[in-house]
């Protein structure tokens, strides 16, 4: 199995399973709804521009390396990539807060109003292209594409645990390290919390510049003011760009909710979705091999899911019908390419049995109504 999807699977696995810790232990303020958009946010979209982060990465240590970690013991060019790569997350994650293209990128990730891991997961389609100019310093001094790659999947890791809203207090760990609860100060929605604790992985850059805040007393709030989110991750990632340039929502185009769909079934139709999504990483991982045109229309497929997906969460007739789209043209391709094994015969089946069963009306209910397995 490709290395690149193991640790997407096991982030999928654990995000679900606290959802249903949290979910059974606070079924009165727990909704479904917020973990499906922060897992559907923006995986296919933030992947396609990880991957160009990486070769841009991988141009500069190729070509413009400076070359100063060349003679260093191999301990201390991982050292000094550890250290360097949060110190740049730290001003990258503060300044994404004071200027307001970067904040446009970064509004998405703040929006979310329930702190559990799906939190971490939740972002705009661009964060990795922001990401760039923070990290190419490391790539001047020399540090490997490898060893930045390996690095960086160890630090989003540890922001990914600390969006945990199970974890207790880490005792000692507390004063070095960046826990879940200096991170949930970050989200809090008032008081100005969210222009404290810009750390990512080190809490200690927090206290030496002066951001770093213990939690409130008062009760609190996730989240952000202003206008709410659509749970569209098409509108999200891009309506701050065009508030920036002066274009607003037009209300007449906001609808009501048609339908209400089951959380039983938004969950399993994004579970469906993102295995495809683990499969096409699995194929293609960063970069482009094989038949390009066959890798381009998966993605383009899988992109268009995301949003017929949000249609489903909101209620729209159009989500149905696009779902169910998305669904046939998907199982099409698997055969018109002969992935005829049995993940993709699976998987692609049961989207497209999933699309059915919605578009006939199965796991819908009136707008309005109650579910009862929420």
């Amino acid at each position: 199995m490709n290395e690149l999807t193991i640790p997407v699977i096991f982030m999928v696995i654990i995000v679900v399973a606290e959802a249903a810790v949290i979910a059974r232990k606070s079924p009165a303020s727990f909704r479904w709804r917020d973990v499906v958009f922060n897992l559907n946010s923006g995986h296919i979209m933030l992947w396609l521009f990880r991957g160009l982060e990486l070769f841009c990465y991988g141009f500069v240590v190729t070509h413009f390396s400076a070359g100063l970690t060349d003679s260093w013991p191999e301990w201390s060019v991982w050292l000094f990539a550890l250290i360097a790569w949060d110190f740049g997350f730290y001003w990258l994650h503060r300044l994404h807060h004071k200027y307001r293209l970067l904040w446009a990128v970064h509004v998405v990730h703040h929006q979310g109003e329930q702190f559990n891991l799906s939190l971490g997961v939740r972002n705009s389609w661009y964060s990795s292209l922001t990401s760039v100019p923070f990290f190419l310093l490391l790539a001047l001094a020399g540090v490997p594409l490898s060893v930045f790659m390996a690095v960086s999947v160890l630090h989003y890791t540890i922001q990914f645990f600390n969006h945990s809203g199970l974890i207790p207090r880490l005792a000692w760990l507390e004063k070095i390290m960046v826990t879940p609860h200096h991170h949930r100060v970050h989200h809090v929605k008032d008081g100005g919390f969210a222009n404290r604790n810009f750390g990512g992985s080190f809490i200690f850059w927090d206290k030496l510049f002066g951001t770093f805040s213990e939690s409130p007393q008062a009760p609190h709030r996730y989240g952000i003011g202003g206008e709410a989110a659509t749970e569209n991750p098409l509108i999200d990632s891009n309506r701050p760009f065009l508030r920036m340039l002066g274009i607003k929502n037009n209300p007449r185009q906001i609808r009501s909710a048609q339908y209400r769909i089951r959380d039983a079934f938004l969950v399993s139709g994004t579970l469906l979705l993102f295995v495809l999504v683990i499969g096409y990483i699995y194929r293609y991982g960063y970069g482009y091999s094989g038949n390009t045109t066959v890798q381009a229309a998966l993605f383009v497929l899988l992109a268009a899911g995301t949003a017929a997906l949000s249609g489903l969460a909101a209620g729209q007739q159009w989500g149905r019908i696009s779902w169910f789209a998305v669904a046939t043209f998907i199982l099409l391709l698997i055969s018109a390419v002969g992935w005829l094994t049995p993940f993709w015969l699976m998987s692609g089946g049961l989207l497209w049995l999933h699309s059915l069963l919605l578009l006939t009306g199965a796991g819908i209910a009136p707008a309005g109504e109650p579910d009862a397995q929420s």
